[in-house]
């Protein structure tokens, strides 16, 4: 009997014990997810648990508002084999957290290395089965590196109408999501200006030897929040987080807030603004009603004022001279009174 109890105390302390540390680890958040401005950081050797890409898993994370989303991936000979099922793992879990349909977030794939392949449109598949089944089937293309070229093919087929994308009177937002391990070798600067003056939003996700440069001439601005790096196609996932963040419909407003008139959204957050005639308070939440400020305004010169008040002088200086005429007239009486005493 204390053999039996002693063994059931060493398995819960064992439990506890590996329940704390994966406490720790959670908190902690997983170290080799690196944010674009920390490219030099020291590399982690860590190998992350093994997963393959299940079509049948469709558990939505979010709503996401509707979205015409490509993804523009490269699988040059740099990417090799088992890099290239992380990246489609990677897109599979996005699937997931997005809102697919024809009438909420549309997703295509184009493809590339030294040449570039549409794997299928925007039109094609408007469920989430069909459409990881579709990115399971997409293999390699394997030499060169022709982002450059990727990116046009995406713009002047992708993202069309007759592809699948939705007129721009509609007010879809269009996503591009580029995934890359190497430098670009031909131009990005001016073909990824183009598509961002066209509409389109370009999110550059670099991983292990990605040049940070071209990702930054690639992406939209803020650069922060358009930026990514990672420093193994291992931990590629984890950048699934990050993109639900951005691209799911939150609405902080509709969450709850505390502004007394009106809730602004604002990205992520959300500010607070007052009714007509009211200014928003210190706080940044109430409002009060603005005062009124009355201003007395006044003859500048005065005229009236003082040609009145030379008037009233001048009277006063009349009655002062006759008091003054009548009391000197008065001694000189006197004065004579007393000369004849």
């Amino acid at each position: 009997m204390k053999m039996e109890l002693c063994s059931l105390l060493t398995c819960a302390v064992l439990m506890l014990a590996d329940a704390v540390q994966a406490t720790y680890h959670l908190r902690a958040g997983d170290p080799r997810l690196v944010p674009a401005q920390s490219y030099a950081q020291t590399r982690h050797n860590g190998q992350p648990p093994h997963r393959t890409l299940s079509p049948q898993k469709t558990d939505s994370q979010c709503r996401s508002r509707p979205l015409d989303l490509v993804f523009i991936i490269d699988s040059s000979r740099s990417v090799r084999p088992a890099e290239f099922e992380k990246v489609k793992i990677f897109l599979a879990d996005m699937v997931d957290t997005l809102d697919i349909g024809s009438d909420a977030t549309r997703v295509a794939v184009v493809n590339y290395a030294s040449t570039v392949k549409i794997e299928f449109l925007l039109k094609d598949h408007f469920n989430k089965l069909n459409l990881k089944k579709a990115l399971s089937r997409i293999e390699p293309l394997a030499a060169g590196t022709m982002t450059g070229l990727a990116i046009k093919t995406a713009v002047d087929e992708a993202f069309t109408e007759q592809s699948g994308a939705r007129p721009r009177s509609r007010n879809i937002s269009k996503v591009a999501i580029i995934v890359t391990d190497g430098r670009p070798q031909d131009q990005v600067e001016e073909v990824s200006a183009a598509a961002r003056a066209s509409g389109i939003e370009i999110y550059a996700v670099g991983v292990d030897r990605a040049d940070m440069g071209s990702l930054r001439l690639m992406a939209s601005v803020p650069l922060d929040d358009h930026v990514f790096y990672v420093e193994t196609y291992g931990v590629i996932e984890k950048l699934t987080s990050k993109f639900r963040e951005t691209l799911c419909g939150v609405d902080p407003c509709a969450m709850g807030h505390d502004c007394q008139h009106f809730c602004v959204n604002s990205n992520a957050s959300y500010y607070c603004t007052c009714r007509k005639d009211y200014s928003l308070n210190a706080d940044e939440k109430t409002c009060s009603l603005k005062q009124v400020k009355v201003e007395v305004l006044e003859d500048p010169c005065k005229c009236e004022a003082r040609l009145a008040f030379q008037r009233q002088t001048q009277a006063t200086i009349q009655q002062l001279a006759a008091k003054l005429a009548d009391i000197s007239g008065r001694i000189e009486h006197l004065e004579s009174l007393f000369a004849r005493a």
